[in-house]
Parts: C-alpha cells; structure tokens; sequence
C-alpha cells in the first residue's frame, strides 16, 4: 500500500530547538538504540550549534524536522561521519523522532527530502549507520534505496552496527 507521505518541513537548528530536542529524546522507546536516555541539555545545545555551523559551511546539516503546524517532531539531515570508528571521512545521513509521531511516514518523507537537499550540495553518496536490531530504521533505508555495505562493531556496545550505503 503507498499512502501519502506527510507534509514535512526541515530548518535550520535553533537555540530553542536544543530545549524541544532534548524534551523529546527523555523517552527511554526513543533513545533504545541511542544509548538509553537523552544527553544533557547541554550537548543538544552543543549539538544545534554544530548544525548551523555544518549549514552555513556545507550547505547541509541534522536539521530540525517539523509538522505542517510547525510541532517539532525531531530531526533528520546530513552531517560528516563525527566518530573514530566506523565510515570515517563519508556524509551520514540520520534521524530521531518522537515516539508519538512514529509510523506515520514523516522520517521517510523527511530523508527523502535530506537526500534532495545533499545531492544538490555536490555529496555523491551517502552512509547511514544504524545498530542491530533497530528495524524501524533498517525500513527506513530501504525505503530510500539504501543497501547494506558493511559491519562495523560499535565500540561502546561491541554489538554490530550496520552501515548503508546510497550513490547519489
């Protein structure tokens, strides 16, 4: 069945939206696959403002993903690969969304856009990293045309992580 996707709009990270990131992501279902619990406050204020950076130097960055009512709802975006391990050097593509707006199309639509947005910032190709077991966002990479690459083992869990890949 194709349903229609939501009406989505992405923005530029702002102060406010370190406070409404880290308001969302305090739901335990939301972080299972993301360590468990929110971080402090202060690294989502951190985390937005390594956004705008990334925005004003690349043309692309985690963007704020919003409702058609303008209800933050989470992010999704692009930003360079920020750990040791893994693809070092490559475009990661990522998202987290509050649990209430889960199922309902809107991190698909919201990818779909970001692989837009990327593509015409010159990227080539994209990786998303998602840990075993996370299979709503193993759907979400397949709905983009994503394949599987590789495994990499996440340093802090010693479990599997898989890493997507996607020409652009």
């Amino acid at each position: 069945m194709n349903r229609a996707r939501p009406d989505v709009r992405l923005r530029v990270p702002t102060d406010e939206d370190a406070f409404a990131w880290h308001r969302i992501f305090a739901d335990p279902e939301v972080m299972e696959f993301h360590g468990g619990k929110a971080a402090e406050l202060s690294v989502y204020e951190e985390l937005t403002a390594r956004q705008r950076r990334h925005d004003a130097e690349l043309g692309f960055c985690l963007w704020t993903l919003v409702d058609a009512e303008g209800e933050v709802l989470g992010f999704t975006g692009a930003q360079p690969w920020p750990r040791e391990w893994g693809p070092k050097g490559e475009i990661e593509i990522g998202w987290r969304l509050g649990r209430a707006h889960w199922g309902k199309g809107y991190v698909t639509a919201a990818t779909l856009t970001t692989l837009e947005r990327v593509r015409a910032a010159g990227v080539s190709d994209v990786v998303a990293v998602v840990r075993q077991g996370n299979e709503r966002s193993i759907a979400v990479t397949r709905r983009v045309g994503m394949e599987l690459a590789e495994v990499f083992t996440h340093p802090a869990t010693a479990e599997p992580a898989h890493c997507y890949r996607l020409a652009l």
